[in-house]
């Protein structure tokens, strides 16, 4: 990767990728608690289009870090739509960096991006053979037929799929599943067959996929509780846990039980339907939700487990914590995920967990009141941590402006050796500014959707202090390109950001 005419060149380059990555990691469009989802789209596409026209190897190289699904598929989008504007080396790092991330990406939101390329006249030859290669990775293409039909045709259609007409046993009968329906009086596959079945069968509903399913048992007017039970053992985890977030929401017609093995569920999702539960069951529940997020914390910490030493957090759970009504309970949801995450990272015994609302119970937390982080900054830095993690929207208002006061002094008067590492770790993108909001221009702040990327954020983080330069950035980048594409593609040859 290129750095530039000179060091201020570099610099500047530099702050523009880490405010990009902040906002790809945090921002979904949707509303948050002080923007509307118009400002949020607006602000987002801004962004999307400066850094693919003034950094397009580093927009690409965005893929390989731990931005959402919502951004990784603007930045495909981008870069298939914009093809012209990249030299033939460019683009072969791309289609890898993009095959490796379609891989991960879940296949709604694949084929939702395939019928937006569609839509948009994206139909060069890269586009439908990446197209074409992602298709044909995917384990059941009849599943795929039943639950994404929609998307899966208009992805045939626009990679030029050969079973869209008659071909070969199997891709015929795809093809007139997709495209002739009515046309077979029965059907080889399984899945076919009981989608075929189910419009007069009652039986062939559960052999579905949930959500398929669902949409007959709402026609048919079958009972929310009698249909969940029957489809029980079909349901994948996700399903599971959503099942008993609805229940938690209000809806309780569905069982109490359907088997969701909480202790394995990702630590932000696990933190998300803890804080949907109302304080009894919290407390009812103590031992074994406890018990569940400090399994997933542990897995989360991997190999950094015991490695960070003394840690003190600061964790947000003030009003502006409760976010909107698109992402309820999020930031909150990502503090107390922190919480578990970091006592995992401390050494053991040394991590100390400071709520701005002055609580000590972790698990019965709620968004409430003003934003005091200034003093529990200063509480967390008497206790002479280590390190110190602060996970909040950065609205310090009680007494405002405080926390950055406190952090500037500390920062350049009582700590300029830096013994004590100091990150602020923002889970909510401020539309307005471009960025997630700052506490202090000493201290590096980066953004945060899952809990469970918090020792890649940190790291990151590092680099927004400009004492490691911008080369030290470009040089990280290009290794997680290379991991990540290594990775996908089971090794070989490194991509160069």
């Amino acid at each position: 990767m290129h750095t530039g005419a000179g060091a201020d060149t570099g610099l500047v380059a530099a702050e523009d990728v880490l405010l990009f990555v902040n906002a790809a990691i945090t921002a979904t469009g949707q509303r948050e608690f002080r923007s509307t989802a118009y400002q949020q789209q607006l602000s987002l596409d801004f962004l999307h289009e400066y850094v693919r026209v003034n950094y397009r190897r580093v927009y690409a190289a965005a893929l390989a870090l731990d931005i959402n699904d919502h951004n990784a598929a603007l930045v495909v989008r981008g870069l298939l739509e914009h093809a012209a504007d990249a030299s033939s080396e460019e683009k072969r790092v791309e289609g890898r960096l993009i095959a490796a991330r379609l891989a991960k990406l879940p296949p709604q939101r694949v084929y939702r991006l395939f019928r937006a390329l569609r839509t948009a006249g994206v139909n060069n030859r890269r586009t439908r053979a990446i197209m074409r290669d992602w298709l044909a990775a995917r384990p059941d293409p009849a599943h795929d037929a039943v639950k994404y039909r929609a998307g899966l045709k208009a992805a045939v259609r626009h990679a030029h799929l050969g079973f869209a007409a008659d071909g070969g046993a199997a891709d015929g009968e795809l093809g007139d599943f997709l495209f002739r329906p009515g046309r077979r009086k029965h059907y080889e596959h399984r899945l076919l067959d009981a989608w075929r079945r189910a419009h007069y069968e009652q039986g062939a509903v559960t052999e579905l996929p949930f959500t398929v399913a669902e949409g007959f048992a709402a026609r048919r007017g079958t009972e929310r509780a009698e249909f969940l039970e029957a489809m029980a053992p079909r349901m994948t985890r996700l399903e599971r846990l959503r099942t008993l977030e609805q229940r938690t929401a209000g809806d309780r017609t569905g069982p109490a039980d359907v088997g969701v093995d909480l202790a394995a569920m990702p630590l932000t999702r696990l933190a998300l339907y803890v804080l949907s539960l109302g304080f009894e069951d919290r407390r009812a529940r103590r031992a074994e939700l406890t018990g569940a997020l400090r399994a997933a914390a542990r897995r989360a910490a991997g190999p950094h487990a015991g490695s960070w030493g003394r840690v003190a957090a600061v964790l947000d759970d003030s009003y502006s914590a409760s976010g909107s009504g698109e992402k309820r309970r999020r930031p909150l949801a990502v503090a107390l995920a922190c919480h578990f995450l970091l006592e995992q990272l401390a050494a053991p015994g040394a991590c100390a967990g400071l709520w701005t609302s002055g609580r000590t119970d972790p698990l019965l937390v709620r968004p409430w009141g003003p934003t005091p982080l200034g003093m529990r900054v200063l509480d967390a830095l008497e206790l002479g941590p280590d390190r110190l993690v602060i996970v909040s929207d950065g609205w310090d208002n009680a007494p405002p402006g405080l926390a950055g006061e406190v952090l500037r002094v500390w920062r350049t008067r009582l700590d300029p050796d830096r013994r004590t590492a100091v990150v602020h770790l923002n889970p909510v993108y401020d539309a307005e500014g471009f960025d997630v909001r700052r506490l202090a221009p000493e201290v590096p702040t980066a953004g945060i959707r899952d809990a469970e990327d918090l020792p890649a954020l940190v790291e990151l983080a590092g680099f927004a202090e400009g004492r490691t330069g911008a080369a030290a950035l470009y040089a990280y980048l290009d290794r997680r390109v290379a991991r990540f594409v290594d990775g996908a593609h089971g090794g070989g040859a490194g991509a160069t950001v």
